[in-house]
């Protein structure tokens, strides 16, 4: 499960900076592991994400891509699982 929330006013909150506060940069990113990438990908871009890095299949075998949401976070999604191969 990865749950998200957007930013309020709470004392927990007031330790987080949105990406468009810290020139758009991150200084995390998360890393999601999916069965079909090519159908996040479509997901991602009707749902608005900027794509930052298009979708491609990488030398190491995984295919991927990797997106800023509509509050500037920075998401890669890819089908690359590193446990699998153990």
């Amino acid at each position: 499960m990865i749950m998200c929330g957007s930013i309020k006013d709470t004392p927990f909150w007031r330790y987080i900076k949105q990406p468009d506060e810290i020139g758009g940069c991150e200084t995390q990113t998360a890393n999601v592991i999916v069965n079909d990438a090519d159908a996040v990908y479509r997901q991602a871009k009707a749902a608005g994400a900027e794509i930052l890095l298009d979708i491609k299949t990488e030398d190491y075998g995984g295919r991927g891509f990797t997106c800023r949401d509509l509050e500037g976070h920075i998401w890669n999604f890819g089908t690359y699982d590193p446990w699998a191969t153990r």
